[in-house]
């Protein structure tokens, strides 16, 4: 069982949900701010569940190739989670839980490019 594609995967499924919840559903109920918190969680979360799923399918660039897709997975559950927790009216001090999801995704990128770099010529 691959649990990187399941998790990549979940936070797509979730992206999408959130996403047209948060266009249909409470429409006309979150702030302007709460609007721009909520695209960006969504935003966040879809492109990086893409970049997980791809490097689960790869089979390509060892560990730290695989660490970079769980880099994003942790990073969309927190980035994104907190925004849109904040979104939904929670507490402000989460905006300081954010940026560790924003560490965590240029981990993954960190990551993702320190593995390329080692496959070197290899297709």
């Amino acid at each position: 069982m691959n649990f990187l594609l399941s998790a990549a995967a979940f936070i797509g499924l979730i992206g999408v949900g959130l996403g047209a919840f948060g266009a249909h559903g409470l429409e006309g109920r979150l702030t302007e701010q709460g609007e721009g918190w909520w695209q960006t969680a969504t935003l966040y979360a879809l492109v990086h569940a893409a970049a997980a799923l791809a490097v689960s399918l790869s089979g390509r660039g060892g560990s730290l190739f695989v660490w970079s897709g769980w880099a994003f997975v942790i990073g969309a559950v927190i980035f994104s989670g907190s925004l849109y927790a904040m979104a939904l009216g929670g507490p402000r001090w989460l905006g300081a839980v954010t940026p560790i999801g924003g560490v965590s995704f240029l981990a993954g990128w960190g990551l993702m490019l320190v593995a390329g770099l080692r496959l070197g010529g290899q297709v």
